[in-house]
């Protein structure tokens, strides 16, 4: 589906990280932020599922479909580049910095398992478009070039797919503690808000707290992204 964007302050970016080291594990450390110099003006999120159907013998019938799974969210994203808006020469160094997304890390490559940075589109609050994945497409068309050849305009297409999923057979309502998702922390969050909204418990705060490393349960960073895992209903708070 696609939106129309209106109009924002809060500048959109996207963050390229290092893929995570084991599978179920978090990306790594930040190795680069595009910030956007135009916010975009229409993203398209979609997300498809699989149906198995067997073949009908009778031709006036269909059989009924039998549902195989659900796959992950694609975000298709533009981003537009413009050196004479800017002081830089060129369109190609912010080109590079996306094309990064695209090829193994060097720690990926040491750990004898090569593997692309993980991305993260992120703007604002916005939550639906902002998860955790992999590029995979890109594609550049430059519009204006400077006297000896240098683009100066360029419209990067982004395709990102979803990678963040939990362990096989673990969703945040499967009653399991190690299952889990997560939340970007707003102006005004805290630990008991959260905790009441995903447990309908206040004082179950300390779950999030440890499952975060977080000390003080009233002050949060806005922006800090918080695991949140999943509590069993007869299981008492401490």
């Amino acid at each position: 589906m696609a939106r129309k964007v209106g109009t924002s302050l809060v500048k959109a970016r996207l963050a390229i990280m290092e893929p995570p080291a084991a599978v179920g594990a978090k990306p790594g450390g930040k190795l680069a932020t595009v910030a956007f110099q135009f916010n975009p003006g229409t993203l398209a999120l979609a997300k498809s599922t699989e149906w198995r159907r067997k073949p009908s013998r009778m031709a006036d019938q269909a059989s009924l479909p039998e549902f195989v799974g659900s796959g992950p969210r694609t975000l298709s994203v533009e981003v537009f580049l413009d050196a004479t808006a800017t002081h830089d020469n060129s369109v190609e160094e912010g080109v590079e910095k996306l094309m990064t997304a695209c090829v193994p890390t060097q720690k990926s490559i040491q750990r004898k398992k090569p593997a692309s940075p993980w991305v993260r589109f992120e703007w604002g609050t916005a939550r639906s478009v902002s998860f955790d994945g992999v590029v995979s497409n890109l594609s550049v068309a430059y519009a204006l070039f400077d006297v000896d050849g240098k683009p100066l305009r360029a419209t990067c297409s982004v395709s990102i797919e979803e990678a963040g999923v939990g362990k096989p057979g673990q969703n945040p309502t499967s009653g399991s503690r190690e299952a889990r998702r997560t939340h970007r922390v707003v102006v005004g969050d805290s630990l008991p808000q959260l905790a009441w909204r995903e447990y309908g418990d206040a004082t179950a705060w300390r779950v999030i707290a440890e499952a975060n490393d977080i000390d003080d349960p009233m002050v949060l960073m806005p922006g800090a992204e918080l695991l949140v895992p999943a509590i069993q209903s007869s299981e008492p708070v401490r």
